[in-house]
């Protein structure tokens, strides 16, 4: 285990994303049994049982009752009842306020089947998460967890996504203009809850974005989490087409 400032039991829900990242643990099987994660981890049991729950709460595995915990499948179709929505930069200039990032973490990792299947490419392959808080007046009230595909030319100083993610994308003369997005009501995870500074019990609204670029070389899939008593979602219906 590598030394973080993050819980334990954070740090190993995050070496079992990885398995499943790198297909090393396939959708539909079974994982290691917790006596067996604890000698692999050299944690508690207490340990492993927060890392799993961690990963259910991600809908990347589920427990059945009394075989075990599986990985998930992924048949469900990410773009069944979206709508189309405006961005939050947008959302935030129309009501005036100038939304800021306040902290950017830069992460190079691999695309699990999930995924891969919003990125547009093969389990395994190298991805770029970017991990952001972003407010108001200093006040952070949305963490967004971004994922794209890996490119030489991207990146890899959290200075250079401060600004609009879109802009600097655009300055590689790359422009996103598909925008499809899906909207749920959750409770937060420990990772949402720290970025957040909430607590577990904090409703927390939950909007998925699936975006590609003009050429459809280029995908990005964002997940947007919003305190429930901060952020309110707004549709003009008027200028949806029926």
């Amino acid at each position: 285990m590598s030394q973080d400032k993050q819980p334990l039991y954070i740090q190993v829900a995050e070496e079992m994303r990885n398995n499943i990242r790198t297909d090393k643990w396939l959708p539909n099987t079974k994982i290691p049994t917790e006596y067996n994660l604890c000698d692999i981890y050299h944690v508690s049991r207490i340990t492993i049982r927060k890392a799993i729950d961690e990963l259910v709460r991600d809908n990347l595995l589920e427990k059945k009752k009394p075989v075990g915990t599986f990985v998930k499948s992924i048949d469900a179709e990410p773009y069944k009842n979206y709508t189309l929505v405006k961005s939050f930069t947008m959302e935030m200039k129309e009501i005036g306020l100038n939304v800021e990032t306040l902290k950017v973490n830069v992460i190079v990792s691999h695309a699990d089947p999930h995924i891969a299947k919003y990125l547009n490419i093969k389990p395994g392959d190298k991805i770029i998460i970017l991990k952001r808080l972003r407010g108001v007046d200093n006040n952070g009230f949305a963490f967004f967890k971004t994922y794209l595909k890996f490119e030489e030319y991207y990146s890899l100083k959290s200075s250079d996504y401060y600004g609009s993610l879109y802009q600097y994308l655009n300055s590689l003369n790359i422009y996103m203009v598909d925008d499809k997005e899906i909207v749920e009501s959750i409770l937060p995870n420990k990772e949402i809850a720290l970025w957040l500074k909430i607590s577990s019990s904090t409703p927390v609204l939950k909007r998925l974005r699936f975006t590609s670029s003009t050429d459809k070389m280029h995908h990005e899939y964002t997940e947007c989490y919003y305190i429930g008593s901060e952020y309110k979602y707004f549709i003009d219906f008027s200028k949806i087409n029926h």
